[in-house]
């Protein structure tokens, strides 16, 4: 391998492994919800995507060809903009119900969903019907 593909595979791990770093770290540290977004998909998806680049860099130029990395780019395309999708589910549920947040700014457990509810669900919670009644 040359010199310069030596420190393009280099520089691309050190890159994709910051970001992964960074990425994991604020998934973990973050404030709120919408911030905690970021760290799985934005800066996940850049950190992998420069891993993925510098492997097939490194491969190729010792003439073997692999399907992994394309695997493993449409899994991480599958399952990034779902799991951004239920995080941003579950902080407008939380801002819906009012959920609780811990003194410091740290999220604490998710809320449990009532036996007729749903995770997956922006729809308003069902009124008790013969509560309402009983009531009136």
């Amino acid at each position: 391998m040359s010199a310069l593909l030596d420190i393009a595979v280099a520089g691309l791990l050190l890159l994709g492994a910051a970001f992964v770093l960074i990425g994991s770290w604020g998934l973990v540290r973050l404030p709120t919800t919408m911030e905690r977004l970021h760290g799985p998909t934005k800066a996940t998806t850049l950190g992998l995507g420069a891993l993925l680049v510098a492997s097939v860099l490194f491969f190729q130029s010792r003439g073997i060809w692999s399907a992994h990395e394309l695997l493993i780019s449409l899994f991480l395309f599958i399952t990034a903009p779902i799991s951004a999708n239920m995080i941003a589910k579950v902080h407008l549920h939380r801002r819906r119900t009012g959920g609780h947040v811990e003194p410091g700014g740290i999220a604490g457990e998710p809320p449990r969903p009532s036996e007729d509810g749903d995770w997956a669900t922006f729809e308003a919670p069902k009124q008790d019907t013969q509560a309402s009644t009983a009531n009136s």
